[in-house]
């Protein structure tokens, strides 16, 4: 018989920030403080898509974090760690959907998605093969063939996420993603951002100032404070049986929105 399979270390999170600060000069060279001491902690919890919501005012510094887990910016102090491990700049294990649109626009929805497969060496044929599953995944089957020019901002933004999904990221980082789409169209990307958290066995960190989006999306929310962001509060979301329109104006829904407002606009201090 082999050796027992090692026991799951329940003890290290998936994620977890140590007393994160960023300071940078602007361009006037000016010193900016934008994130103070933040510290969070998210479980690891295997084969359980979970979203967890960074929620705060525009311009608090939400983006700042996001980037530092992500490796595009070093903390000033501090730091952050995936399964334990620092995170010391970019990396395949992390993945990043913009607000803007990042297609390029010269390739195919197909070619777009299945473009950091063939980076890595994969043939061409298998990787149009896994690309065409998360195109599918996205629902975007039937525009597998089209150029982001005949794309609307939403189809735009399903190809970012499935161009990110391809890689089987730990972390899906998500930096307002649908702020820039009209209501009827961001209601369709929340939808499809839970039908994914629910296949797909990795964790995903929305950045967005939006309180009904956070509830109706998030399993866990930080609110955090204006610049430089801290944390106000961690709030566990209820675990809605349905997620539709008719939730928006239930009792517990408007409950929770009601809490999150509490915190982003008590003059209470942050948590520590």
């Amino acid at each position: 018989m082999g050796e027992p399979a090692p026991a799951l270390r329940q003890d290290v999170p998936k994620l977890e920030l140590v007393d994160l600060s960023v300071s940078y000069r602007s361009q006037a060279g000016d010193s900016i403080e934008a994130v103070r001491d933040v510290s969070l902690a998210i479980a690891d919890k295997p084969g359980i898509g979970e979203i967890v919501v960074l929620l705060g005012p525009s311009g608090c510094g939400k983006s700042t974090i996001l980037k530092c887990v992500a490796g595009l910016i070093s903390p000033t102090k501090g730091e952050v760690l995936l399964d334990g491990q620092p995170i010391q700049g970019l990396g395949r294990d992390r993945g990043m959907v913009f607000q803007s649109y990042t297609s390029f626009a010269w390739l195919t929805v197909l070619e777009n998605v299945a473009y950091g497969l063939r980076l890595q060496g994969i043939a061409k044929s298998k990787a149009h093969e896994l690309a065409m599953g998360y195109i599918e995944l996205v629902g975007l089957k039937d525009f597998a063939m089209r150029y982001p020019k005949e794309l609307s901002g939403g189809m735009k933004q399903r190809v970012a996420i499935a161009r990110t999904l391809i890689n089987r990221p730990k972390l899906l980082l998500m930096d307002e993603p649908f702020g820039a789409l009209d209501p009827h169209t961001r209601w369709d990307m929340q939808g499809l951002l839970l039908d994914i958290s629910r296949k797909e066995d990795n964790t995903i960190i929305l950045v967005t100032h939006d309180v009904t989006e956070a509830v109706y999306v998030g399993d866990t929310a930080f609110v955090l404070t204006s610049r430089p962001a801290r944390i106000l509060k961690r709030c566990d979301i209820p675990h809605f049986q349905r997620r539709d329109l008719a939730l928006k104006s239930s009792s517990e829904f408007r409950a929770t929105e009601q809490q999150l407002l509490d915190a982003l606009y008590a003059p209470s201090s942050p948590s520590s």
